[in-house]
């Protein structure tokens, strides 16, 4: 799926540069609640900011140094909430593994992604 204006990707890369990242769960960490679940990638979010939920804006950060390459909209099916999720300097990689983490108990989350970039020019 290609961005198709659903999300303003100069805006958010204006925020991250702006107000930074900080992230909150690191690479193999476990999920507060759920320790089967373990992060495979940095997981934290913008500063500053303010999602659906109330809480600051989510974001997957990768290795690529390649900026924001796409969201995941996720729903939430024990809170009840759905949100967006960013995925920043990613590599094709990376990206695979946010969707693969986000889909991987179905009854918990599941997401959709939008990439703001074709799969193959990241290659």
């Amino acid at each position: 799926m290609n961005s198709a204006g659903w999300v303003d990707w100069e805006l958010w890369e204006g925020f991250i540069r702006l107000k930074g990242i900080t992230i909150d769960r690191p690479l193999h960490s476990v999920h507060p609640q759920y320790e089967e679940i373990v992060y495979p990638i940095d997981y934290g979010y913008v500063n500053s900011t303010v999602s659906a939920d109330g809480e600051e804006q989510d974001i997957f950060v990768g290795t690529a140094n390649n900026g924001l390459v796409g969201a995941i909209f996720t729903e939430d099916h024990q809170k009840s909430d759905r949100e967006c999720k960013l995925i920043y300097d990613c590599s094709p990689k990376e990206i695979y593994l946010v969707n693969g983490f986000i889909n991987f108990l179905p009854n918990l989350m599941h997401g959709r992604l939008l990439m703001r970039y074709l799969m193959k020019d990241l290659w």
